[in-house]
């Protein structure tokens, strides 16, 4: 079965006036506990055949993270995963056996989620540096593939409270 596997981007600077919300950075506490999600998602076997990010500063910055700890291959931004995007179209050519790691910020990926497996827009929520695991399983209507949720976690569960 396919598997997408989405990774909200770590903690970022905070959103100012005199900056434009796209070129917001990780802080330093959000690498820090980017690098700590990412090493156990590798002890966890979570690793993707491929990995798709936003190409907004902070997702950028995660997947960059993502693909020096070796959760992805190599790192492909994909507008559709800027927030309002469409990330529909990077579902479509998933294989039976493959992983697809997607990068992206909230609440886009938490609705992507909740379209996946059926259930209400906002009942999915995904915190700074949290994953979702999901089951591709049928082509669902439209095209649309459908899933099951495997995995729902924020860092302090993957790090066992930290």
């Amino acid at each position: 079965m396919a598997e997408l596997l989405l990774l909200r981007h770590g903690i970022a600077e905070e959103r100012s006036g005199d900056r434009d919300d796209a070129e917001r950075a990780l802080t330093a506490e959000g690498r820090e506990r980017t690098r700590a999600v990412l090493a156990r998602l590798i002890q966890l076997d979570l690793a993707g055949s491929a990995l798709f990010s936003s190409p907004l500063t902070r997702a950028r910055q995660t997947a960059e993270l993502a693909c020096a700890a070796g959760l992805a291959p190599a790192l492909r931004l994909h507008e559709g995963l800027a927030p309002g995007g469409d990330p529909w179209p990077l579902l479509q050519p998933l294989t039976q056996r493959e992983r697809l790691v997607l990068v992206g910020h909230e609440p886009d990926l938490g609705l992507l989620a909740a379209a996946l497996i059926g259930a209400t827009p906002g009942s999915v929520e995904l915190k700074k540096a949290g994953v979702a695991l999901l089951e591709l399983v049928s082509a669902g209507s439209a095209d649309r593939p459908r899933g099951r949720l495997r995995l729902l976690m924020g860092p302090r569960q993957l790090l066992g409270g930290s």
